[in-house]
């Protein structure tokens, strides 16, 4: 009887609990990289969405940084979005990547015209539309109303305005050394950074830009070495009368500050100042297209009442046509929307960015090139002409005929051999039975060290060294066994004599151990000075120095890196006031190797030396005290004491310091990319920032990185080895 009630009380209570086991809808997952006012228009746009419609939607900002290999690492494996927001210049990424799906009902034919006919060009390829446009973003002219109550009719009007606004005014201020943005010039003398198949930023018409832009610098018109921040804060504190930037400034520029923003101007002589026009749009992932609610929402995002919230309340150029017909009509809107008037009309007036893989390899060749001439360092032709070498190196196709496989796999196969010999004569020696039985309980307590050592450092090793042999993109890869080796330490078929010449590994190299060995010697020496000055115990506030002199090493390397890299700024960085204030002259220190190299060494020994002092301070609280006394009794000075008696005793710490210092530093990402970042002309880039730029920046050649990593892992591997031969025979001479 108790069994029969207690049967039918959980079959009561699971009858109960059943409708609540139920799987929630999924609805619809967006992701976007918007934030602050954009993003709340678009959670309200997804929100009258949900009342209209019923389907939940799910909103997911994402930095965007990270958010072209957050939707290559989702979408193929299903765990990404059903629609997300992107700048349509990736369109050519995505479709190689399979991330995209034609828009189809969500973009019908019929809607063609509510759109700007520029926005719709931007989102399609080859005839097909693969994203709902949702607004526009260009560059535009930022007029400091006070400063100039007319805007100029021309560039050269602007110029011409010079030693007229005042004292420390520039006339004009934007990213010059930036592609980007020279990019108008670049369209106002006929000229283009991409013709649809190959780099195009060479002949008269490029030369001409150049050389325009050189000389708003060399003039004084704009000033030299502009960074985003500085283009803020110089508009933004009245210093300069103009800006070209875009949207994005208006949303840092204080409530205080008078603007105005037109399109850009015209140049005497050439033409009209066209920038690049980047479209937002509403993307469908293979799995999202088949969902009619994602299409409807795609559709939605662009409707005309959605499109109006969008443009109210996040403030941007919206793609729908319906909405600025409205604009037009009613001036109290052109009043309350005059900066994003004006970004309209700067819209319809700039060139859609290419979407071709091909277009992504133009930037960094073409930056090189721009930031020679404006320095001086060639002339407008040579440096274009070799910015279009570089390209076609960057872009060169892998071998037609693959190699065979079968000598490599011969090589691997004669290795495992060896190794299974080693293993069998190691299991044949007669102690090692009885040493395996003693050290079985020890394995329990580093089994899941070598588990996690094998997973996170031994595979990932591996899987690199396999991708080496590789080549093409990574859904095609290309199997070219040693060629990116040989191309590598061939300087990729160059003559010897060239071998030396700008990106070779060669060159690359003896910078990265220039690098190291300078660092490391400052370093030890620093360290070594600090740490017997602190290890004094009649100094005063030690235990505050101390706490100070560590502190580089305790804050972040990239905050520091970013900090030093403002301090090295020709006209604002605290270095050159420091100089300045001596009686020198500024330097522009990312101009020369000599300077930018610099540069680099004093941030990365600001902060290495730390270590290399606490290291020294706990090495010498082992050196017995009687040893010290022994040698003041026999009449040694301090010199004498430290050379012949600490020193030698402080070695066999300081010696696995400075390996794993010299480790350190030999892949000091974070100093060379972000205070230098390579410059000039890549110059001072070492051997791990050379194979990410070839990972990243250079067509996405991985095979070839990978190849570099290899070396990499190998140089390093041969250096310790040297470094520990080195002191034990240091030891065993002692």
């Amino acid at each position: 009887m108790r069994r029969a009630l207690a049967f039918l009380v959980a079959l009561a209570v699971a009858l109960a609990l059943l409708p609540g086991c139920e799987e929630p809808a999924r609805g619809i997952v967006v992701w976007h990289p918007y934030r602050g006012a954009e993003q709340k228009a678009l959670e309200t746009v997804a929100s009258a969405f949900t009342a209209k419609t019923g389907t939940h939607v799910t909103l997911l900002a994402v930095p965007y940084d990270a958010y072209a290999a957050k939707l290559e690492a989702a979408i193929p494996r299903d765990n990404g979005p059903d629609l997300f927001i992107s700048p349509h210049e990736r369109l050519g990424s995505y479709l190689s990547n399979h991330l995209v799906a034609p828009a189809g009902d969500a973009f019908p034919d019929g809607d063609v015209a509510r759109y700007d006919a520029k926005a719709v060009d931007a989102v399609t390829d080859r005839g097909t539309r693969y994203a709902v446009p949702l607004a526009s973003k260009c560059v535009a002219l930022y007029i400091n109303t006070t400063l100039l109550p007319e805007a100029p009719a021309t560039l050269d009007d602007l110029a011409r305005m010079k030693g007229k606004l005042g004292a420390n005014v520039w006339p004009l201020v934007y990213e010059a050394q930036s592609v980007y943005f020279h990019v108008p010039l670049l369209h106002a003398y006929g000229g283009q950074i991409f013709d649809g198949k190959t780099y195009a930023m060479v002949g008269p018409e490029a030369s001409q830009a150049a050389d325009k832009a050189r000389d708003l610098i060399a003039s004084g018109v704009v000033p030299p070495e502009p960074s985003g921040d500085l283009v803020k804060q110089l508009f933004a504190s009245g210093r300069a009368a103009a800006a070209i930037s875009g949207p994005w400034l208006a949303g840092d520029l204080p409530a205080d500050v008078r603007y105005r923003v037109v399109p850009l101007p015209s140049i005497e002589g050439a033409g009209k100042m066209r920038p690049f026009l980047t479209v937002d749009g509403a993307f469908l992932t293979p799995q999202g297209a088949r969902l009619p609610e994602a299409r409807a929402l795609a559709r939605f995002f662009a409707d005309g009442d959605m499109a109006k919230i969008r443009r109210a309340m996040g403030k941007q150029d919206v793609a729908t046509k319906s909405v600025w017909e409205e604009h037009v009509d009613r001036p109290e809107l052109r009043a309350d929307d005059a900066v994003l008037a004006a970004f309209h009309e700067a819209a319809l007036e700039a060139v859609p960015m290419p979407t071709s893989l091909a277009m992504r390899a133009t930037w960094v060749p073409a930056e090189q090139a721009l930031r020679k001439v404006i320095r001086g360092q060639s002339t407008a032709k040579e440096a274009l002409d070799e910015g279009r070498v570089r390209y076609l190196d960057i872009m060169r196709a892998p071998p037609t005929k693959s190699p065979s496989p079968a000598p490599l796999m011969a090589l691997l196969g004669l290795t495992l051999l060896a190794l299974a010999f080693y293993a069998v004569k190691r299991a044949r020696h007669p102690g090692f039975a009885r040493e395996l039985q003693d050290s079985k309980p020890a394995y329990k307590y580093v089994v899941h060290s070598a588990l996690t050592i094998l997973v996170l450092v031994v595979l990932p090793l591996l899987a690199g060294a396999a991708t080496s042999f590789f080549a093409g993109t990574r859904d095609a890869p290309q199997f070219v066994g040693l060629t990116n080796y040989v191309e590598i330490l061939t300087v990729r078929g160059a003559p010897l004599r060239d071998w030396l010449s700008h990106g070779s590994f060669y060159l690359t190299l003896v910078v990265t151990v220039a690098w190291t060995v300078v660092n490391v010697v400052a370093h030890v020496t620093i360290g070594l000075i600090l740490g017997l000055l602190l290890a004094r115990p009649f100094l005063k506030l030690r235990a505050l120095y101390r706490v100070l002199l560590i502190l580089p090493w305790a804050v972040p390397s990239y905050v520091t890196a970013l900090a030093w890299k403002g301090m090295f700024h020709r006209q604002f960085g605290a270095v050159n006031a420091i100089l300045v204030w001596l009686g020198a002259e500024p330097v522009s220190w990312f101009a020369k190797f000599s300077t930018a190299f610099t540069a680099n060494v004093a941030t990365n020994v600001w902060l290495g030396f730390p270590f290399m002092m606490v290291v020294v301070m706990g090495a010498l609280t082992s050196i017995p005290k009687d040893v010290l006394e022994a040698a003041e009794v026999d009449g040694a000075t301090r010199w004498q004491a430290f050379r012949l008696v600490t020193l030698p005793l402080l070695r066999p710490t300081l010696l696995p310091a400075v390996v794993l210092g010299s480790v350190w530093t030999f892949n000091m990402f974070n100093v060379v990319f972000l205070v230098s970042g390579g410059e000039p002309d890549g110059s001072t880039d070492i051997l791990v920032s050379e194979a990410y730029r070839w990972a990243f920046a250079r067509n996405a050649q991985f095979g070839y990185a990978a190849a570099y990593a290899v070396i990499i892992f190998g140089l390093l591997a041969l250096m310790s080895r040297v470094l520990g031969k080195i002191g034990k025979d240091t030891e065993a001479k002692a």
